[in-house]
């Protein structure tokens, strides 16, 4: 099989611990674009947090797109041409902002705001961790529910893993039907548009390109990763990926401290 498109979460894949690309990754996947692969970028983060890293692979100039919020808002990114864009129904942010703040083991509740963060409590670790993964400012949002300005794509809610955990069954339950919600990260929990994943928004982009899943390659590490890795013709998990996508893949490369993605495109691409 030649694949012609490969697309690549963030945190853990694409970058490193430092949330960088390493020179090895960055210039496997310039070659490969050279030689007229398509990179697509899809991450939990806001367009916004995914614009350097997409900048620094150049992937404008080589036909690449950008789908964030794990899928909810796609980007052709030569011209910022937003193709697909679905937004979170606003009724359901008092209920997550009560699931989140209502409960004793103390959770924080975030979204995105033009080029920040608004948050609950921005002193938070796992608030922070996630400003500091997309170089975005935070703001306080002391009366979050009404503060917020609508529309938005995602909600956030961050907290210690066994609890969140649980947060995630419990919500996963009540609002069956009515939004998505899956772990990120084991502190991260995403509540997005119901039916939105990674595997569904390439599945709405793949005829726009021409593509078939079959001739795409799909690397991830976490939870929110399991879709495409399982829709792509190649599903590849990190050696550093939870074992539950680690048991979904076809192949495990290296970890994102190994240049796993760049191992990929050697492997499977013949780039060099």
């Amino acid at each position: 099989m030649t694949y012609k498109a490969i697309v690549l979460d963030l945190d853990g894949t694409l970058t490193n611990n430092k949330k960088e690309i390493t020179p090895k990754t960055r210039e496997a996947l310039l070659s490969a674009q050279r030689n007229g692969m398509r990179v697509i970028l899809a991450s939990g983060r806001p367009t916004y947090g995914i614009r350097p890293l997409a900048d620094e692979l150049q992937i404008g100039q080589q036909g690449g797109y950008v789908m964030a919020y794990n899928g909810g808002c796609v980007t052709q990114w030569d011209n910022k041409a937003i193709i697909f864009n679905q937004t979170l129904n606003a009724d359901l942010v008092p209920i997550l902002y009560r699931a989140a703040k209502e409960d004793s083991r103390h959770f924080e509740i975030l979204t995105y705001q033009g080029e920040g963060i608004a948050a609950t409590d921005i002193s938070n670790e796992y608030v922070r961790h996630e400003a500091f993964i997309n170089k975005m400012p935070l703001t306080q949002y002391d009366d979050f529910v009404h503060q917020v300005q609508y529309p938005i794509n995602k909600c956030l809610i961050v907290g210690d893993p066994t609890p969140l955990a649980l947060l995630e069954r419990h919500l996963a339950q009540t609002l069956q039907g009515q939004c998505s919600v899956y772990r990120s990260a084991d502190f991260f929990l995403e509540c997005v548009p119901l039916g939105i994943d990674k595997a569904a928004s390439l599945a709405r982009l793949l005829p726009t390109l021409g593509l078939t899943r079959e001739e795409i390659i799909a690397v991830g590490d976490g939870h929110n990763d399991i879709s495409m890795i399982e829709y792509a013709g190649l599903g590849v998990a990190m050696a550093n990926a939870a074992d539950a996508t680690k048991a979904k893949a076809d192949y495990i490369t290296r970890s994102n401290e190994e240049d796993g993605v760049a191992h990929v495109l050697q492997k499977f691409c013949g780039v060099e």
